[in-house]
């Protein structure tokens, strides 16, 4: 995800870059020669080019739109929340430095949210965020998903049996 207007100009120099290397390959006969080796370096080539044009299309959506009407993010799971709420500032067109002023915070602590998308925010730090910015969920369906607890569950005792066990082998 594209944060700030330096990952933009970076996102779009290596755009350019990705796109002039399709075009070296689809230019070069002699690596055509192995298609499957030209067609594995197109493919991912290729790739790092949808990739950035998603990302530089979703950033320029939300630096251009039109603060007359609410604007909306899609928000496909609460792990994606902090991408919203980065999002929200973007297109309300508020700095760190605002956000941070707003709220009544220290710039760089609003930079430290960001940076670890929202890792070091507690919760109610979460909802001034969200308050300031106008974030409000239109409709919100969670679902509990048994086996993945089931899978988190045995992952977690999986983790502790080996840390015992190397406390164990240290001792």
């Amino acid at each position: 995800m594209i944060k700030n207007e330096q990952q933009y100009r970076i996102s779009l120099e290596w755009l350019r870059r990705f796109e002039h290397s399709v075009a070296e390959l689809d230019n070069n006969e002699k690596l055509k020669a192995d298609q499957t080796r030209w067609q594995l370096y197109r493919d991912s080539y290729q790739s790092h080019v949808d990739e950035l044009k998603l990302e530089i299309a979703e950033y320029e959506r939300l630096i251009n739109c039109d603060n007359i009407q609410p604007i909306q993010i899609k928000v496909e799971s609460l792990n994606k929340l902090p991408d919203a709420l980065i999002k929200a500032r973007i297109a309300a067109k508020i700095s760190q430095q605002e956000l941070a002023q707003i709220i009544g915070i220290e710039a760089q602590r609003v930079k430290q949210y960001e940076d670890t998308d929202y890792q070091c925010a507690s919760f109610v730090e979460i909802l001034e965020v969200s308050t300031v910015l106008g974030v409000e969920f239109e409709t919100a369906v969670m679902r509990v998903d048994f086996e993945e607890i089931e899978a988190v569950k045995q992952s977690a005792e999986k983790w502790r049996k080996q840390k015992v066990s190397m406390a164990a082998k240290t001792s």
